[in-house]
């Protein structure tokens, strides 16, 4: 197996160490040059690709980039284009997209081209229909590594764990008021930075709290910043709507797979995710979630029953082997989707 990437990073998982990374650099930082240099990139890439050979290109959608369809093109060989999120949009409305009409074209190149564009969520792949109607699209919500995060004991005291990237659409403000009116005792710990990080230890220090910020933690670490907490919460905010939650959530999963009952918004994907192993709240309320919080850490028994179920949850739909196994099946033998 090889990998393409535009920057490798430093933060790689020992279990990952071995394999082969090629990076092709974007470099440019004036928004058109660094759309051009994208479109480079991927070229180069996807002539790397035919150099080496290859069974099955599996692409990770971006905006400029056309290495599957590129390759699909020149040799035939099958591919799989994961669509995370509606770039496109994202990238008009949070920050600058000058060649729309050719961020356009790229994705149809690419889910046109693709075997199956596996899309993390119904609204993704809804999104991807609408520009893209003759595209074989499904959606296979993301997976979750069964062996590196594993239940632990809890620690004494209730801990209550949030794992993300400190942004504005994942609700961390919406938590740390909610542990400003808790009534049951419980410590709140934050695993993960980001923009908000300033603003969110103000905010703490406004509210009288004492909360455990950890920082950035490179992703093999995630297990052991996890162990010893009781209770998991993924407080997403209300966005304006079902399709603009439109997120697969690694961190609700990764709450699975460590036995945690986890605490979340009623929104997007994760009522059907949580399925009995966890507690839903209205989003962008303190109160409820503060109340949802406070009754699991005064019920030992609930929190293990919950835990039990969401690690089970885990291991029947979530593993990485079975979402795998979900896309090689829909390919079916003659690489088709069905």
């Amino acid at each position: 197996m090889v990998l393409h990437a535009a920057r490798r990073g430093d933060l790689v998982p020992a279990d990952l160490a071995d394999l082969t990374v090629v990076e092709t650099p974007v470099r440019a930082h004036d928004p058109a040059g660094r759309e051009r240099a994208q479109a480079g990139a991927s070229r180069r890439a996807a002539r790397d690709v035919l150099e080496r050979g290859a069974e099955l290109v599996y692409e990770r959608y971006s905006l400029f980039s056309t290495a599957l369809a590129d390759v699909a093109r020149a040799a035939g060989v099958p591919g799989v284009l994961e669509v995370n999120a509606p770039l496109i949009d994202e990238q008009r409305r949070h920050r600058v997209l000058v060649d729309g009409a050719g961020a356009l074209a790229a994705l149809r190149a690419q889910a046109g081209r693709a075997r199956l564009t596996a899309c993390v969520s119904d609204p993704v792949r809804r999104w991807v229909e609408r520009l893209v109607p003759d595209c074989r699209a499904a959606t296979v919500p993301n997976g979750v590594s069964l062996e590196r995060i594993r239940p632990s004991r809890e620690d004494p005291g209730v801990v209550v764990v949030f794992v993300g990237t400190l942004k504005p659409w994942h609700g961390v403000d919406d938590l740390l008021r909610a542990a400003a009116a808790a009534r049951a005792p419980w410590g709140l710990r934050i695993i993960g930075d980001g923009p908000q990080m300033p603003a969110l230890r103000a905010l703490a220090d406004d509210l009288g709290l004492d909360v455990d910020f950890r920082g950035e933690v490179a992703p093999e670490r995630i297990p052991a910043h996890l162990a010893g907490a009781a209770i998991a919460v993924a407080p997403y905010p209300d966005l304006g709507g079902a399709d603009e939650q439109y997120f697969s959530p690694l961190k609700v999963l990764e709450y699975l797979a460590a036995g945690l009952p986890v605490v979340g918004s009623a929104v997007g994907q994760l009522p059907g995710m949580l399925r009995g192993a966890g507690v839903l709240v209205p989003p962008s309320d303190p109160a409820r979630l503060a109340g949802a919080i406070d009754a699991l850490a005064l019920d030992a028994d609930e929190r293990a029953r919950l835990g039990a179920a969401g690690r089970r949850l885990a291991e029947e739909r979530h593993g990485w082997d079975r979402v795998v196994a979900d896309v090689l099946r829909r390919l079916g033998p003659e690489g088709g989707a069905p």
